[in-house]
């Protein structure tokens, strides 16, 4: 019987994520004020040009202006909860992605109108779709935190790992999921506040700007406080397991029409890495054993992009290989490359080509993290890894099959082996080849600690588990 309930706990509670209403509302938002912006500007056009495209109905202009929004706002991760839930972030984001989206539109041929002949046509369209954007995203800043859109959590679960799905939320403004409070069956928690410090993009704790939550009550308040607070979303952070009592509330409300996800994947949702610190006896759920990285023809068609990549890579790397080659040696008397171990798929050790970045026998034999500012680096060197020119070489690594294009940064075996002893699941990101740029290295930079390879392991988990062509 018990694990007949087990099973339906993990049938029914740990389904996929479902498509977010707000992306889907952002994503239209946006499409009109980038089409609206391209109407606008065709208007503004001379007469000679609109009228053409209203006797041949372009359609495809519109078509085309809307793929390559799409592909730059999720290149700048304008639709991420982390960033749609903060205003200046979501508007950093819609700018980048605007502009970019302008100059492509405006600089592809035949396909698309012809460029203006004056300098103020050429302005219009990036002028009014920017403009556009900002204010559309300005003006869903304002409305969605009133109470008709707001969305509603409630946190079952009042312990470590309910503390820390309630300090992600909190990162966000107005606009973000609001928090209606904890339920914990602990006796000893009901009706105690519990304080949750805002925590910037930087990691330091707001103390000022803290959100304090109420336990509001047991297991048996759930449906109560669903009706009462009007709760979409239940967040389950509990550490034991579902019993059949709990079990037939969650349910009782999945009928209701509310989601029910487990932390881990709100964790997910909100901060695109996978909190493997509270991953406990469903981790074969949470970690990803077997995904998309084990279908074959997943495998061949990446290979095949690696191939490519690599090839078109080491050209451009042939050409700059002089001039790159006297600097590193004239700043710094040694060899031009440097050659260190590394840890690739299943463990296996392999050697990383590197331009040389720092002085000469900058370790004396001993494995050492390298730091931001680190002294260590040569006056080239810093050039080159701040524009990751020191990684080129590296091609060479994916051509003959150690490496992939994209993947976990390899890390030393001396680090690996002190990293898997104190982090849980620490090996698992070898099920895949390592990468010469990762999730975790977009998201984070280099990891120049413990704490920083904890970060990376969860964005590095988050990568093997949604990897795909975008």
């Amino acid at each position: 019987m018990n694990e007949l309930v087990e099973a339906r706990a993990r049938s029914f509670i740990q389904f996929p994520l479902r498509i977010s209403e707000r992306r889907i509302l952002l994503t239209t938002l946006d499409l009109l004020a980038v089409n609206g912006a391209l109407f606008a500007a065709l208007i503004f056009r001379s007469d000679h040009a609109f009228a053409k495209f209203q006797a041949s109905v372009h359609s495809v202009w519109f078509f085309v202006i809307s793929v390559i929004w799409l592909g730059m706002a999720h290149t700048f991760d304008a639709y991420e909860p982390r960033i749609t839930t903060r205003l200046g972030a979501s508007l950093r984001a819609v700018l980048k992605a605007g502009v970019i989206t302008s100059l492509i539109y405006l600089l592809i041929p035949y396909i698309t109108p012809p460029l203006p002949t004056s300098r103020l046509g050429l302005l219009t369209l990036p002028l009014l779709m920017i403009g556009a954007l900002l204010a559309e995203r300005y003006l869903y800043a304002l409305i969605l935190p009133s109470p008709v859109f707001q969305h509603r959590v409630l946190i079952i679960g009042a312990g470590r790992a309910g503390c820390t799905i309630a300090r992600v939320l909190a990162a966000g403004d107005e606009t973000g999921p609001r928090m209606v409070g904890f339920i914990d069956d602990d006796v000893d928690k009901l009706n105690t506040i519990v304080t949750i410090p805002r925590v910037r993009e930087s990691g330091r704790p707001e103390t000022a700007g803290a959100i304090h939550l109420a336990v509001l009550g047991g297991r048996d308040t759930i449906r109560d406080l669903i009706n009462r607070h009007r709760v979409s979303t239940l967040i389950l952070a509990i550490t034991h397991k579902v019993d059949s009592g709990l079990l037939q509330t969650l349910l009782s409300c999945i009928e209701q029409g509310v989601e029910v996800l487990p932390m881990p994947e709100m964790y997910e949702r909100v901060t695109g890495r996978v909190p493997v610190e509270h991953v406990r006896e469903n981790w074969y759920v949470e970690i990803p054993v077997e995904g998309r990285g084990a279908s074959t023809f997943w495998r061949a068609g990446k290979r095949l992009m690696d191939i490519a990549l690599a090839i078109f890579g080491l050209l451009c790397l042939a050409v700059v290989l002089p001039f790159i080659a006297a600097a590193i040696y004239l700043d710094s008397r040694g060899p031009v490359f440097y050659v260190q171990e590394r840890v690739g798929k299943g463990g296996r050790i392999f050697r990383a080509y590197k331009f040389r970045s720092m002085v000469r026998d900058a370790e004396n034999g001993t494995a050492v993290w390298a730091r931001r500012n680190d002294p260590r680096t040569t006056r080239v060197g810093r050039l080159l890894r701040a524009t990751h020119l020191d990684e080129f070489p590296q091609f060479f690594n994916v051509l003959k099959g150690e490496m992939s294009a994209v993947g976990p940064r390899p890390e030393r075996p001396e680090f690996v082996d002190r990293l898997a002893a104190e982090i849980p699941f620490y090996r698992l990101r070898h099920i895949v080849k390592p990468g010469m740029g990762g999730w975790g290295l977009v998201r984070q930079g280099y990891a120049g600690s413990e704490e920083d390879a904890l970060i990376r392991l969860q964005y590095d988990l988050y990568y093997i588990k949604h990897q795909s062509l975008s």
